[in-house]
């Protein structure tokens, strides 16, 4: 299986949830270069941002009334645990499953990104919500965009 890279393919021209998303990348990548005493501390830097780019992405979703906020929550619940997991092995000693998990994130990511998150990214450029302050410029479209997200 061949790794992620940041191309601009997986941009969503915009820059608030770009810079989250590119820094996952790099993050990953850091975990798939580490030698078996550094992946647990490169995996927990992973989850720690992949955390906060999910909680960012959920307090987005909700302030702007994003028809799919649900679908694409639980879907940040569920990798958030398998992580997690992926944590919890460490007290096993199970490098294994860490690198396999690194393997399979980077495919799941590149669909996320593409389907889940550019929806997310249509939708608050429609509402015109900017993530960065949180102001909503057009409350107005919001049952207008739900229906046609």
């Amino acid at each position: 299986m061949s790794r992620l890279v940041w191309s601009e393919a997986l941009s969503l021209d915009m820059p608030a949830m770009d810079d989250g998303l590119r820094t996952f990348v790099a993050l990953l990548d850091l975990a798939h270069e580490a030698p078996d005493a550094l992946l647990v501390s490169r995996w927990h830097d992973l989850v720690q941002h992949t955390a906060c780019v999910f909680e960012r992405e959920n307090r987005w979703m909700h302030a702007s009334q994003f028809s799919c906020a649900h679908i694409h929550s639980t879907q940040h619940q569920v990798v958030l645990q398998v992580m997690n997991e992926g944590l919890s092995a460490r007290a096993s000693g199970d490098l294994a499953l860490i690198r396999k998990m690194a393997n399979q994130l980077g495919q799941w990511f590149a669909n996320h990104s593409q389907s889940m998150d550019a929806a997310l990214g249509l939708h608050l450029r429609r509402v015109g919500f900017d993530p960065v302050t949180g102001v909503l410029s057009m409350p107005d479209d919001i049952a207008l965009a739900a229906i046609q997200a």
